[in-house]
């Protein structure tokens, strides 16, 4: 069995069961409908696109049905979906593109204007009447495709299902090749380890461009033949509305995402009886976040881990160690080895911070063409995350900081050297360093100290505006903060250790 097989072998099992609710909308299709949907997109990619295994297909667009039904689609046919950041811009939407070399592109409304500055040679598949020259019409032309099981061409655990591009530490992104192993071990264990069922009911509100919004409960839920409630965009009041109305059992969601959450006048009244357990993820959780939650509404508050390279749910823990244990991960999931290591690739003593490195099933095969970044990543057989970490004497895992020159801000991966290049890329700056600075909201913000080029100036509202062209929103530093000369290495580094012990960190405007 195969990931691809996941939904038309729930379908057998629970035909007239409800799989998806689709808000804002409110339609709602039963795993045999799901299916049949999915094989119509399969036999469209096919027969109408000529979509064969191993080509790559992207789409650009909301958190929809249809973007279900493409994920299950391509994993029919063998194809690789690789789903676009609509956050990007469409420089970086242009580089991503150019490094997949998809065969086709589907489209929602709202960024028919993005592929048009791009300017491609693909086809364009248009959804929900996207205005796009030339593009082809989803709804129209796969009205009389067939919603038959296609016939499966070969495919081995290691071919690829996804491609999902991170951002990358050299400033730019690399894709994460996401085989059909992954995806169903990620299943697996998530079932497994999270004890998730058929009763329970899981809200998406990340997008489903993200690794979160496709493979923390989306996948491992229907495997399980529990129920998804799909949003489409967010609104932090009406969300918790429909994880009360829709009686949801499992919510995820990023640390910003709660503190936002609690601040809503919403918050206060609504239910949370029904939820057995929420957990955080994308970046770490304040302990005092946590407990806020505890305190306000008496609920079971767990934090988790994972990451694109090894899956979104990596460890897993007990409602009661969730409280004993506050402020760890929890332990590995059922089917994943972890150990955190030294420099030269040896188990620290217990208690010590090193790199926390995982192995098992649910790791990925490695970056798309890009066997630099392979070699640094996986080793031996185990992945380096570049996390740092401690693992205590009962063997619970704390996520300590990051040896990836990153920032993680309201759950979205910054790697600082792509912003700094955005930057140097201005005529009148000499040079440019990101660090991070705590924020209550977010996490963390993006704090650029940068040099003037002798004799020029330029003001702050400038470089955001240069940022803009550039840079996805969340991308652009929150504060600038000018100076005269950055801290540097004997290798011509910055030094961001000094660079942020000079500020102190007050880097107030």
């Amino acid at each position: 069995m195969h990931a691809g097989d996941i939904l038309n072998k729930r379908a057998s099992l629970t035909h007239n069961r409800t799989a998806l609710i689709e808000l804002p909308a409110g339609k709602t299709y039963t795993y045999g409908e799901l299916n049949a949907r999915a094989n119509r997109l399969a036999n469209f990619l096919r027969h109408r696109l000529d979509i064969k295994k191993g080509d790559r297909i992207c789409i650009l667009a909301h958190n929809s049905a249809v973007y279900v039904e493409l994920f299950y689609g391509a994993g029919k046919t063998g194809a690789v979906l690789v789903p676009l950041n609509w956050r990007l811009t469409p420089c970086e939407l242009s580089y991503i593109i150019s490094n997949c070399k998809p065969r086709a592109i589907f489209c929602g409304p709202e960024f028919a204007h993005v592929l048009s500055e791009i300017r491609l040679e693909i086809n364009i598949v248009s959804l929900e009447g996207a205005a796009i020259d030339d593009a082809i019409s989803y709804e129209k032309k796969s009205a009389h495709a067939s919603e038959t099981e296609p016939t499966r061409p070969f495919l081995t655990d290691e071919d690829p299902y996804c491609i999902l591009y991170t951002s990358g530490t050299t400033g730019q992104p690399k894709g994460a090749v996401i085989p059909h192993r992954q995806v169903l071990w990620n299943c697996i264990n998530t079932v497994i380890s999270w004890e998730l069922t058929g009763q329970d009911v899981s809200p998406v509100f990340t997008p489903l461009f993200h690794a979160g919004g496709l493979f923390a409960f989306l996948t491992p839920l229907f495997y399980a033949g529990g129920r998804i409630i799909l949003t489409r965009t967010f609104d932090k009041d009406e969300s918790l509305k429909i994880i009360e109305q829709h009686k949801c059992t499992v919510v995820l969601g990023v640390p910003s995402l709660f503190q936002i959450w609690m601040n809503s006048p919403v918050f206060a009244e609504v239910d949370f009886s029904h939820v057995r357990w929420f957990i955080s993820g994308g970046a770490p959780c304040p302990v005092s976040l946590t407990e806020a939650w505890r305190s306000a509404k008496g609920v079971v508050f767990r934090q988790g881990y994972g990451l694109t390279e090894a899956g979104v749910n990596c460890c897993t823990m007990t409602d009661e160690e969730s409280v004993s244990k506050s402020g760890s991960v929890g332990k590995p999931v059922f089917h994943s080895s972890m150990r955190v290591v030294n420099d030269e690739g040896l188990d620290v003593p217990t208690g010590q911070t090193g790199e926390l490195i995982i192995a098992g099933p649910h790791v990925f095969s490695g970056y798309w063409n890009n066997q630099e970044a392979d070699s640094e990543a996986l080793k031996d057989g185990w992945l380096y995350t570049g996390d740092a970490a401690r693992i205590d004497q009962d063997g619970f895992i704390y996520i300590v900081g990051r040896f990836k020159d990153m920032i993680i801000s309201g759950g979205e991966n910054i790697y600082a050297a792509e912003v700094e290049s955005v930057f140097r890329e201005h005529p009148f700056i000499q040079d440019a360093s990101l660090i991070g600075k705590p924020d209550e909201q977010w996490g963390e913000i993006g704090v650029m100290v940068v040099t003037m080029r002798q004799g020029y100036i330029v003001d702050r509202e400038e470089l955001i505006q240069f940022c803009q062209e550039r840079l996805a929103k969340y991308k652009i530093p929150k504060q600038i903060i000018f100076m005269d000369t950055l801290p540097y290495s004997s290798y011509g580094k910055v030094m961001k250790k000094e660079l942020k012990k000079r500020l102190e960190m007050d880097t107030s405007d």
